[in-house]
Formats: structure tokens, sequence, C-alpha cells
């Protein structure tokens, strides 16, 4: 059975900058946590980030806050350590929250901090792809459950 690392705002944990979590409610995630196949992650926290925190957006390959500071850094190291805990555990699938400078998987925010989507990959969804793991937002949940039914097939 395979193991899913997951946003930890998505499983209700409040992590995000605002200190609020985005907790999605599916009976699917609902039988994973049973199943404990769900490896909790949020890669800003472990790299170092508190919580809350100024809002974020990439911009010119640099994460800065909208008070202008540079947390590159931060972001690399939570990215870093979500590589290698999916590496220590075997874990091949990730569930993560999209348009998150960290997490996002098909778009991130255009770094003008004015709320413009724009298609582009976060630094941890980019690092973990990278890699060979297959990355999922939790608008492609559909997708994630049929990629994990191909997996335990083979």
């Amino acid at each position: 059975m395979h193991k899913i690392l997951v946003s930890s705002c998505l499983l209700g944990q409040p992590v995000r900058y605002d200190g609020q979590s985005k907790g999605l409610t599916n009976d699917i995630l609902t039988r994973w946590l049973q199943e404990k196949r769900v490896v909790a992650f949020c890669p800003e926290v472990t790299g170092g980030l508190p919580t809350p925190r100024p809002p974020a957006e990439i911009n010119a390959e640099k994460v800065i806050t909208t008070t202008g500071e540079d947390v590159t850094s931060e972001f690399q190291l939570g990215a870093e350590k979500a590589l290698a805990l999916c590496k220590a555990q075997q874990i091949k699938f990730a569930l993560l929250k999209e348009s998150s400078p960290s997490c996002g998987r098909n778009t991130i925010y255009d770094g003008s901090h004015k709320g413009i989507k724009v298609v582009g990959m976060g630094l941890t969804a980019k690092k973990l792809v990278k890699a060979g793991i297959q990355v999922f937002s939790e608008e492609q949940l559909p997708q994630l459950v049929s990629a994990l039914a191909i997996a335990e097939k083979n």
C-alpha cells in the first residue's frame, strides 16, 4: 500500500501563512488517514517559517513576502526536507495545495501580490516532480486515485 505525502493545511492543520487551514473533507482522504497512508507535511513550517507569516509569492526565481523579505532559502529548505522524507519513506505520490509558492502543482501567484494566478509550480512541487514523485493538487484528487490504483495493481 503506497503512502501519500499530503500538505498539512489540506488535513486541517492551521499552518498556512494566515494561521488557517484549507482542510479537505473527502471520503477518500478520510479512508487514507484511517489506513495510515497519509504523511502530513508543511514545507514552509519545516523550512523554518512561523505561523502566521506574511504571504509570499515567487518572483523571478525568488520567494518574496508582501513585506519585501526574501524567504527563498526557507522555501528551498522545506522542499529539500520534503524530498528527503519521500525518499526515506519511499513515498511516490503527493497531494499538495494548489497555488502555494511551495506546493502549487499547476498554478502559482505571479509575484505581484495582486492575486493573479499563472501557470507554474511551487518549489516543493517542482523538486518532487523532478525526483519522479507523482504530484497532484487537491483539484486533481480523481487523477491521484487513478494513479494509485494503477500503481497498486503492478
